[in-house]
């Protein structure tokens, strides 16, 4: 028999070096949804662009990396 599941999401943002894992708020929500909630926490993921997921250790890894240049 074969039996299809839905894979746990995982949000990562990349902060100063930081690797921060976020959890997923709630499932049926669309990943620029998860970024708008957490955008309240992390103001950095107002600019912040979404990766193309990646399946890792049974999760769907998503990356939130930020489009913010340095000054320099």
């Amino acid at each position: 028999m074969l039996l299809a599941t839905q894979l746990e999401r995982i949000f990562i943002l990349n902060d100063k070096g930081q690797e921060i894992k976020l959890t997923d708020p709630e499932p049926k929500w669309s990943v620029q949804a998860v970024l708008n909630f957490y955008s309240t926490t992390y103001p950095i993921l107002t600019t912040a662009k979404i990766s193309a997921p990646v399946i890792r250790d049974d999760m769907v890894q998503y990356r939130f990396d930020s489009v913010m240049g340095t000054k320099g």
